[in-house]
């Protein structure tokens, strides 16, 4: 079995700020090449994008690939709506959980992987302010831990 080689382009660091994440799951991604060629340049922006079943597919909406350079008529629309590649019992078992727990998919990341594209999805559920709160005076409760650790031992 060879070793994989995994370069992460973005990140969705707003999600795991407004969501919990229960599970993570990795799809791949429908693209053209004009597409993969500017994600190759990192860029692509998750920020406000989400999935969607629809028809038994998984897509994924909201998702910004800029438009290659050197593209010129082969660009694709920046902001269209892209089909995800899953297994069809996978995307069902998704698709139950989103209707019947109120939950969401979201990208976490997209990456390469050998070469290959493929984007981290998280079976997400929405977090409320006060958890949101809490997480942030949990991580800067650990910094003061931290920092008072380092001057200690200096």
């Amino acid at each position: 079995m060879t070793k994989e080689n995994f370069k992460t382009i973005a990140e969705n660091r707003a999600a795991r700020h407004n969501y919990f994440v229960i599970e993570s799951f990795e799809a791949g991604i429908e693209l053209c090449g004009t597409e993969v060629k500017s994600i190759r340049n990192g860029s692509v922006n998750l920020k406000d994008s989400w999935c969607t079943v629809d028809d038994g597919e998984l897509f994924i909406k909201g998702m910004h690939i800029s438009p290659y350079e050197k593209g010129n008529i082969f660009n694709k629309d920046p902001l269209r709506v892209r089909k995800l590649l899953m297994h069809k019992r996978e995307i069902m078992r998704l698709f139950g959980m989103t209707k019947q727990e109120g939950l969401t998919l979201i990208p976490l990341s997209i990456y390469f992987k050998g070469s290959r594209v493929k984007v981290q999805l998280g079976l997400c559920k929405g977090k409320k302010l006060h958890d949101k709160r809490d997480d942030m005076a949990k991580r800067d409760a650990k910094r003061e831990i931290e920092r008072t650790l380092k001057e200690r031992n200096k």
